[in-house]
């Protein structure tokens, strides 16, 4: 499958590279079916949206597709194919950035009382942040661009990424525990080493719904945008800071030296958010449906 691919940066005088103008290493890197790639070599930035073909969630098959998605970008390093110094993301479903995990999947999987599955999922999602958090280990800027909600896992994300760049009104949140569970995709681990242990239970207790605006009063996100400006921003940001990429790169890396947070931490909350989990009552996921219908009736009505 062919990706369609975002239009020139403005003001950049070189086109994107797609499929057909790049080295063959790299080549499999813009074919991936819910991810839309280019590469801005006048950035040294591979641009890359979501396309989820259902709600805009991580299902299995765009998990396995993230997977694909890291393991190009270090090949396409490795040849040289790419000289690849920042990765953004973002979505390209209106008004979401990532409503979060799979509630379908999860309902299908408590209700079997199959906890492998359920820690296979969660695992899964944060080997793909732990991998995002670390730049692939590589001298690589990571930026979440948010250019609508960010929600439950879509949240947890986005806080893996070195710089959050959100346009005004973006509304981010950890609604779990409305129904009964707790974010166990990164959120308490990320939130606690940034924010303290103490504020990040209670951002994750409330249940609320915070803007791009509070959020950027806290640090989590770096920079704010103008609604429709938020790739405009993005590439001013690259263009303003390239020159002190090497420095940059340093710094986080230095702090995950300072305040490392190892994969098996991860992991571990994964295991406790799989047993919790499995302990739902069934109105718990009567109320886990109610939140899955409106994610499919948004679904419709951007489709109308």
């Amino acid at each position: 499958m062919t990706a369609e691919y975002p239009p020139v940066v403005p003001g950049s005088r070189h086109r994107l590279r797609h499929a057909d103008s790049v080295d063959s290493a790299a080549r499999p890197l813009f074919e991936i079916e819910q991810l839309e790639v280019s590469f801005d070599p006048a950035l040294d930035t591979l641009w890359t949206y979501m396309r989820p073909r259902t709600r805009p969630s991580f299902n299995p098959d765009l998990l396995r597709d993230f997977v694909s998605w890291q393991d190009d970008i270090a090949l396409a390093c490795e040849s040289g194919a790419m000289p690849i110094r920042y990765i953004v993301l973002g979505s390209r479903f209106p008004g979401v950035f990532s409503l979060g995990g799979d509630l379908d999947l999860f309902a299908q999987h408590i209700r079997a009382g199959d906890r492998e599955a359920l820690v296979r999922y969660g695992r899964a999602c944060v080997q793909i942040l732990h991998r995002n958090m670390t730049g692939l280990e590589r001298p690589i800027v990571t930026i979440g661009l948010v250019e609508g909600d960010a929600l439950g896992g879509g949240f947890e994300a986005l806080l893996s990424f070195n710089v959050v760049i959100a346009e005004r009104g973006a509304s981010f949140g950890l609604p779990e525990t409305l129904f009964g569970l707790f974010p166990g995709m990164g959120a308490h681990c990320f939130l606690s080493r940034r924010l303290g242990a103490a504020r990040a239970e209670q951002m994750i207790l409330s249940g609320r719904t915070y803007r791009a605006e509070e959020l950027y009063e806290m640090g989590l996100v770096h920079a704010l945008a103008e609604p429709g400006g938020g790739r405009g921003m993005v590439a001013d940001y690259i263009r303003q800071n390239r020159r002190r990429h090497s420095a940059h790169c340093a710094i986080y890396e230095a702090s995950r030296a300072v305040n490392p947070l190892p994969l098996a931490e991860l992991e571990a909350v994964v295991d406790l958010w799989a047993d919790a989990a499995l302990r739902l009552s069934e109105s718990d996921l009567k109320l886990m449906r109610r939140l899955t219908g409106a994610q499919t009736r948004l679904l419709e009505r951007a489709a109308a």
